[in-house]
């Protein structure tokens, strides 16, 4: 019996001290094109090489096909998306998959809860200015600004409410002809999410997804040096390069997203003005508050929503929505390039005394 004790005892002490030996994880990165039509970055650690590149396949994979389910621009055999949605506008209801329905849902509900500024039934407007855009692009020196007659014709199609989701039938209908549904603020972010949530069930615990600038992270970084990973603020008026010299300040977090909307993502000069991407609903313009702001959130896709909504809001306006909202913090960079901050973003801030440093 005393025997079989002991032999207990030295197994219990085994199991104990391989539970508690360190693993070594090694640090991986990998990338991939075609989804959202962005290259998407994907750092993590993990014990191999082989490891992290299931992961990595997995990740794009999944990508991929959000990718299709949410493109207004092409159609894909045997799958109904949002182009499919917006070419049956005014005439049938078309049934979808779960992840537009979830979509459509999510952008719904952060509408109302947010003001109203980022409406993805603006499709009608959008397409306009993408014309425009789409000129400057192959003549910059041929520019123009949309009609605003032509502008406010096509606002009078973009009622949110006559986006009808029958969760029963698993229908999307658009109840005018000439209606469009365009997710690009909140599709990115939302199926970051996604794939986070996903791929974290899958075992990867340690790692940041970086879809065109997305960022989402997944747990800390295991190199045994760092609690938390540092995320750089970029400066709108340099090159959007990983270079600390780029950046107006550095982000220390974990398990959270990284979201920013500016001016300097997508535009053209037009008789001197920077003429950006990112139209307000109201005035059928871009927005003029900001060059740029970034949103930190527990959710990917509430920090994609977030960025694009609080770009269009005054500073006022945008800080009043972010302190009644939980887990949610941003920093404004000015037209001036000087830089405010929610309270809650100072804890997270470089220039605040954050370090990404175990203490």
């Amino acid at each position: 019996m005393k025997n079989k004790t002991a032999l207990i005892i030295v197994i219990v002490l085994l199991f104990f001290m391989v539970g508690c030996r360190t693993e070594k994880y090694e640090k991986y990165s990998g990338s991939f094109f075609g989804s959202f039509d962005t290259y998407t970055t994907v750092v993590g650690y993990c014990r191999s090489q082989e490891e992290f590149d299931r992961y990595l396949d997995q990740i794009e994979s999944r990508f991929m096909e959000l990718h299709k389910l949410f493109d207004k621009y092409n159609n894909y055999e045997g799958i109904n998306n949002i182009k499919t949605i917006n070419e049956n506008a005014g005439i049938k209801p078309v049934e979808v998959e779960q992840e537009i329905i979830d979509l459509i849902d999510f952008s719904k509900e952060w509408y109302a809860r947010t003001g109203g500024k980022t409406n993805i039934a603006m499709g009608p407007v959008l397409e306009i200015w993408h014309d425009y855009f789409d000129m400057a692009s192959y003549d910059p020196t041929d520019t123009a600004i949309p009609p605003i007659d032509e502008l406010k014709k096509a606002s009078a199609l973009t009622d949110l409410d006559k986006v009808i989701v029958d969760k029963e039938k698993h229908t999307v209908y658009l109840a005018e002809k000439g209606m469009s549904l365009d997710v690009g603020a909140v599709a990115k972010g939302f199926a970051t999410e996604i794939v986070a949530k996903e791929i974290e069930k899958a075992g990867f615990n340690s790692g940041i997804l970086s879809p065109g600038g997305n960022i989402r992270i997944i747990g800390k970084p295991l190199d045994g040096k760092r609690e938390k990973w540092g995320i750089g603020i970029q400066n709108p008026d340099k090159p959007v390069v990983n270079d600390a010299e780029n950046t107006l300040d550095t982000l220390y977090i974990n398990d959270a997203a990284v979201v920013s909307s500016g001016d300097y993502q997508r535009y053209y000069i037009h008789e001197g003005k920077r003429i950006h991407h990112i139209i307000d609903p109201d005035t059928l313009m871009p927005g003029e508050n900001f060059r740029a702001v970034t949103v930190v959130a527990k959710d990917a896709g509430v920090a994609d929503f977030m960025s694009t909504t609080i770009f269009l809001l005054t500073y006022e306006e945008g800080s009043e929505l972010v302190n009644s909202l939980s887990g949610i913090e941003a920093v404004w960079v000015m037209p001036d390039m000087t830089l405010r901050f929610s309270d809650g973003m100072k804890d997270m801030l470089k220039s605040q005394g954050a370090s990404g440093l175990t203490k």
